[in-house]
């Protein structure tokens, strides 16, 4: 059976408890809209600094797609489990080794949040089992049940404002309609309490320089950029550029989002070590490719995080991730628990094979 919000809340309450030593409950300060706390596990060594490489991983954005909040707070458990037995950890053909497993947790931080959307999972396991926003009351004199709620993986403020800053043909996958039953980006850029949660972890743990979000169902493994093609060779040509609103998101037209060629390298060659790490689960082929391959976005978490060190030098790097897990957002639960494993590889080849100070090929 899945998990429910509440049981989300109780596992990081008893991982914690269980393993003191190795763990660190994160609250962050906003509240949903119906007034739920969604909390984060911080799994690594105890340290003062606050400065070890970071990993965090969010599930749940979407509160259809019950399988990533389960998978985070499986793997969490699997990795105190066997740092606590002193045993090695494996899915499938792909394994670490114990030592490998005590090197990783005692140098690299890794934030699970399991559960970003505890509004939304509610209704979506309550009441309508396709829900996939948020629950932001709807706008006054509006009329519907799909005029509540916000696309949390549309409200980050990375090109939020589509309308102006897309070429009107570019088929953005958002929507500035209240009433969108999917993908109604919000009133304002990081309007909802769940988006600034995650902003807030960024701001406020400076050794982050990875971020996986968790989603379903393609399957496929994701890398910015969304917003457009890629291109390392035209530093200009960028997300602050002015210049190519009327033109942006538009397929072949030679125009693309810069990203360096050493960033590149390292966001592809990352994507395709957690790719053989599901492979070696059951022989699922997720693939890699970037973003905008799957379709035109903005305002997504993995491209916001990616974008944070181009506008504020003083930001650290993060590189972005979306995993695109399974093939349906609630699988029966014995084939989800296949998906977990796979999930659980992939994120465990990314903390195991990133370079050490985030910025390496």
């Amino acid at each position: 059976m899945y998990l429910n919000v509440a049981e989300i809340e109780s596992a990081i309450t008893g991982l914690h408890e269980a393993y003191p030593e190795a763990t660190e409950i994160i609250t962050p300060p906003h509240a949903t809209h119906e007034g739920r706390t969604a909390r984060l596990l911080r799994v690594g060594a105890r340290r003062d600094d606050g400065e070890a490489p970071g990993i965090l991983l969010l599930g749940g954005v979407h509160a259809r797609e019950w399988v990533p909040p389960d998978a985070l707070v499986s793997l969490a458990a699997d990795l105190l489990e066997a740092r606590g037995s002193g045993t090695g950890l494996g899915y499938g053909s792909w394994s670490l080794t114990a030592a490998q497993v005590r090197k990783l947790m005692e140098g690299t931080d890794l934030f699970f949040f399991p559960c970003v959307n505890p509004d939304g999972r509610a209704f979506s396991q309550a009441a309508s089992p396709m829900w996939r926003k948020n629950r932001r009351p709807a706008p006054a004199g509006s009329g519907g049940p799909s005029c509540v709620g916000v696309d949390l993986n549309r409200n980050f403020d990375f090109l939020w404002n589509h309308t102006a800053k897309f070429a009107p043909d570019a088929d953005v996958h958002t929507s500035d309609r209240a009433c969108d039953p999917q993908v109604y980006r919000g009133p304002a850029a990081a309007s909802e309490p769940e988006t600034r949660n995650v902003v807030w972890v960024l701001d406020n743990r400076p050794g982050i320089r990875w971020l996986v979000d968790v989603h379903s169902a393609v399957p496929v493994i994701l890398h910015s950029w969304g917003s457009d093609q890629n291109q390392t060779g035209a530093p200009g040509d960028n997300f602050r550029n002015p210049g190519l609103d009327a033109v942006r998101g538009r397929p072949g037209d030679g125009i693309g989002e810069f990203i360096p060629e050493g960033d590149l390298r390292t966001a592809v060659g990352l994507a395709e070590r957690m790719s053989d790490a599901v492979r070696a689960v059951r022989g699922a082929d997720y693939g890699v490719e970037p973003a905008y391959g799957l379709y035109p976005t903005s305002g997504t978490s993995d491209d916001y995080a990616y974008s944070r060190h181009f506008t504020d030098p003083a930001a650290a790097k993060v590189f972005g991730y979306t995993i695109e897990c399974g093939e349906s957002f609630q699988p029966a639960y014995g084939e989800a628990e296949h998906v977990i494993r796979e999930v659980s590889a992939a994120l465990l080849a990314l903390a195991v094979h990133a370079p050490p100070d985030g910025d390496g090929d």
